[in-house]
């Protein structure tokens, strides 16, 4: 199944149950005792309907409200249609405003619960069905050929995106492979050793479709593998091979038989940056007086333990601009055995006095975090596409889950991610994500919290509690 038939699929569910609801959330105000009076304000209420399937059939094109769209996370799935879903509600009060219709308040309220709750359902109900289809023996089987990051990232893609119905039915690796994939071949129980000529018929024993091609294609090794997978009738695609390909959106364009990939960069719109900023200043006003009164209190206590009452740290902003970063006195991760600290660092606390540096311009609510100078001059060229933007208290790579004891790589292309896709709906789902993430990490509770160690990549292991492998490893004809 295709993402955009998977889209289509959705919306036209999503638009079945707006019907539901409106006739739903109707009985419940009004009941089924229909008098001409109820009758009217009934009728009155379809021009809300109608508008409500407009409304929500642009924001699905516009947004990728479909949940599958950069991977199934639940918190993601419920942030991005609330914030659609409140946008929509905005919407029908304008109409109702402006058309002076009268519309039951209450109508509204059960339509809106009916509808966010009927919207995670299909999507959850979705997700359910797809990864049981994934788990079946139906299902489009591929192996990733190739060494690095990249064929296991790839690998973890698949595995986050059960839309696409197929199932990593395993890795191969090559002879000269460096020492962190054999590590990672060598612990799977399931890997086994093949010559290249024997690898094609191996695959076509375990039945697999098609071979991903992740690495470098002018390899006389591979070269010979793909041939011999093309004599065997198994599809072959290609991954190229260009970091680039996460900051911009790739348009692939055949010229007589010969692939050219186009990379456009993304821009951002001289209104979302406005209406970015003017969000910015309100949600940082409208948070200041409940973070002053919570700062204060816990500045003071540090004060008392001989400890200073704010920290500037001098950051990295846009295009390298370096300013001074707010934030209490309190080490992350903290070094400190006292449990209020603790909640300190789990709860984000320290971070509040950034709202001002929001407020001046330095910083965003949403974006990639800053970094300090000696960690941006070890950039590479790709990361340095991170100061394209004011950096945020809070981004993509947060929500994930990722701060300090993750590796700056891994950061990097969720940062990227996000600037590939900007629009004020996704920085409002953020804010929800972020409050999701800080209120599962305060119920895990700081004992959880451990201080850095060495410092490892997300993507260097899959969880084999999630996907088995079987990871092959390819040896030339004359071995």
């Amino acid at each position: 199944m295709t993402a955009r038939r998977l889209r289509a699929w959705i919306l036209a569910l999503d638009l079945l149950w707006i019907a539901l609801a409106f006739v739903a959330s109707v009985a419940i105000r009004y009941g089924f005792d229909w008098s001409r009076t109820i009758q009217t304000s009934g009728f009155a209420l379809l021009s809300f309907f109608f508008a409500t399937c407009i409304a929500w059939t642009l924001l699905s094109a516009s947004l990728k409200l479909d949940g599958f769209h950069g991977g199934w996370r639940l918190p993601a799935v419920i942030s991005h249609l609330l914030t659609a879903l409140l946008c929509t509600m905005s919407i029908l009060l304008a109409v109702a405003y402006l058309a002076r219709n009268y519309v039951s308040r209450l109508v509204l309220v059960y339509f809106g619960l009916l509808l966010l709750a009927g919207f995670i359902g299909i999507r959850c109900i979705a997700y359910v069905v797809l990864r049981a289809k994934c788990r079946q023996r139906g299902v489009w089987r591929v192996v990733v050929l190739g060494t690095g990051r990249l064929a296991r990232e790839l690998a973890q893609k698949f595995e986050d995106h059960p839309e696409t119905l197929c199932s990593v039915a395993g890795l191969l690796f090559p002879q000269e492979s460096s020492a962190e994939d054999l590590e990672f071949a060598r612990a799977n129980p399931h890997s086994v050793t093949l010559s290249t000529f024997g690898v094609a018929d191996y695959l076509q024993e375990n039945r697999i479709d098609e071979v991903i091609l992740a690495s470098n294609v002018a390899n006389p090794e591979f070269r010979n593998i793909v041939d011999r997978c093309r004599e065997c009738g198994i599809r072959i695609s290609v991954v190229p091979q260009h970091y680039e390909l996460y900051v911009t959106r790739p348009r692939l364009l055949d010229l007589d038989g010969l692939p050219v990939l186009q990379l456009r960069e993304p821009h951002a719109s001289l209104g979302y940056l406005a209406s970015k900023r003017v969000l910015d200043v309100l949600v940082a006003s409208l948070m200041a007086p409940p973070a002053v009164a919570l700062v204060v209190p816990v500045g003071l206590y540090l004060m008392l333990r001989g400890r200073r009452f704010l920290r500037r740290e001098i950051r990295c902003g846009e295009r390298g601009k370096l300013f001074s970063m707010l934030r209490l006195d309190v080490d992350r991760p903290t070094r400190s055995s006292a449990w209020f600290e603790r909640v300190l660092e789990a709860s984000s606390l320290t971070e509040l006095p950034q709202l001002w540096n929001v407020l001046c311009g330095q910083m965003s609510l949403v974006g990639p975090r800053p970094e300090p100078l000696d960690r941006v001059q070890n950039y590479s060229e790709w990361q340095h596409r991170r100061l394209r933007v004011s950096p945020g208290m809070t981004g993509l790579a947060q929500v994930h889950g990722l701060r300090d004891r993750s590796s700056s790589e891994e950061k990097t292309k969720l940062d990227l991610q996000y600037l590939m896709h900007r629009s004020l709906l996704i920085d409002l789902s953020l804010l929800l994500q972020t409050a999701w993430t800080l209120t599962m990490r305060l119920i895990r509770g700081p004992k959880n919290i451990v201080p850095i160690t060495n410092s490892v990549s997300a993507d260097s292991n899959l969880d084999s509690k999630e996907v088995l492998f079987s990871a092959h490893r390819s040896q030339p004809g004359t071995d």
